[in-house]
């Protein structure tokens, strides 16, 4: 069974629980399904101004669908959030990918 496929039905019966959206949006990420990933993935980062994780992944998961442009701002607020928050290893990750724009 895929890790989206345990969340899906949680999310259905709970639509405004952020967490388990966001467990969602990163199981169809991790699976690849990067397309399916960004709506929950966007809900998450905007229901929380100072959420690192959810602009992490939807940043990388419009690069992954070619929303190349659209992506660059949301990582750039990811990397804010990872300095602000002294998270140095996505701060480094982010740093390397926003280097190749």
């Amino acid at each position: 069974m895929k890790k989206s496929e345990i969340f899906l039905p949680k999310v259905a019966a709970k639509p405004d629980n952020m967490l388990f959206r966001f467990s969602l949006g990163q199981a169809l990420y991790d699976e690849g399904e990067t397309t399916a990933a960004i709506p929950h993935l966007k809900k998450c980062a905007d229901s929380r101004e100072d959420w690192m994780l959810p602009r992490i992944l939807l940043g990388k998961a419009m690069l992954a669908d070619g929303q190349d442009s659209a992506s660059k701002p949301i990582l750039e607020a990811a990397l804010r959030l990872a300095v602000e928050q002294h998270h140095d290893d996505p701060a480094k990750e982010l740093r390397s990918v926003l280097a190749d724009f």
